[in-house]
């Protein structure tokens, strides 16, 4: 999109552009679905929930959604008890989440809270959190772009975004042992007008500064954890039935949680999960997993272990049914 930024309320010029790509199912069984009307419902709905100052009405959506391939669809077709993967596919989960990662996760959720946005309106949603940890001392390095409604000077702006900065602090320093440290919109340059500021009309950089792609955002736990190994896959618009790419994504993560809460002596822990197109989802191909001890040998956790992978790979259609009806969240 594009817009003009303005003291008191700024204009859109030209509104944002959504579009969906890929494949999907159009007919089941000879009744038609109306793919095209849901993939617009669905935005609209999340843009209204999270997006206060977007007129999801006033977006631009374009829709480029087509059939799947004969043999993927046959998948379905195929009546088999546990659906076949549509792809061979590897992901990685794991557990827990450091200090670092917690409090970045933490803050950003803090920033786009209801209460947070309803003391601060000047707020924008396109929120971004980096952390550095070094020894003791934590830096979170933050993007909040504000609103141009509330905003009445560049005085004014640099004022608030002092008053923001405090605010993160004081909630950073009362959550963590660390010595924290805030820099909050570090493009900003005071006596530049426009061009030193982060100021937008609807609170989000989309509007005319950035564009966003599936997968390359947060993974399925909420962060982008740049010393772990990360699954390549994106979760987001995939089938929760049969698509890897989003199905072991997610249960990795809930199978590494689930050893480490309940599998003594553990410290840490990864698990990997490797289809096979065709092989049916609660068979991976291999389901590993490595583990980090606090006390004690592998090998006397070992049988634990396995139990918690075997349990949640038996469950995984109840696992797919959570998904499919948004119980679980891929952020």
């Amino acid at each position: 999109g594009e817009v003009k930024t303005k003291f008191g309320g700024g204009v859109i010029l030209k509104p944002m552009r959504i579009i969906f790509g890929d494949r999907a199912t159009f007919e089941v069984e000879n009744e038609f679905i109306d793919v095209n009307t849901i993939a617009i419902g669905a935005a609209k709905e999340w843009i209204k929930k999270n997006l206060r100052f977007v007129n999801s009405d006033s977006i631009h959506y374009q829709v480029e959604l087509a059939r799947g391939s004969a043999e993927l669809t046959d998948i379905f077709k195929r009546k088999d008890a546990i659906l076949g993967a549509n792809d061979t596919s590897a992901a990685v989960g794991y557990a827990p989440m450091t200090p670092t990662e917690t409090m970045v996760l933490q803050t950003e959720q803090y920033l786009n809270s209801p209460d947070f946005k309803k003391r601060f309106p000047e707020s924008g949603e396109d929120i971004k959190v980096m952390g550095l940890r070094e020894k003791n001392k934590l830096s979170l390095t933050i993007a909040d772009p504000l609103i141009d409604m509330f905003i009445e000077s560049e005085g004014g702006y640099f004022r608030k975004k002092a008053e923001l900065a405090e605010e993160i602090r004081t909630y950073v320093l009362g959550r963590t042992e660390f010595e924290p440290s805030i820099s909050l919109n570090t493009l900003d340059r005071e006596g530049r007008g426009m061009g030193g500021i982060y100021l937008t009309v609807t609170g989000t950089s989309a509007e005319d500064a950035d564009s966003g792609q599936v997968g390359r955002g947060n993974r399925v736990n909420g962060i982008i954890p740049l010393n772990r190994p990360v699954s390549s896959e994106a979760a987001a618009g995939k089938n929760p039935v049969s698509h890897v790419g989003k199905i072991y994504n997610v249960l990795s993560h809930r199978i590494a949680n689930e050893i480490y809460v309940n599998v003594p002596d553990i410290k840490e822990v990864y698990v990997w999960l490797l289809s096979q197109i065709g092989e049916p989802i609660d068979q991976p191909r291999i389901a590993a997993a490595q583990v980090i001890m606090e006390r004690g040998t592998l090998e006397s956790v070992e049988k634990e272990m396995n139990e918690v992978i075997d349990r949640e790979l038996a469950n995984i259609q109840e696992f797919c049914m959570e998904l499919a009806y948004g119980k679980i969240p891929v952020n």
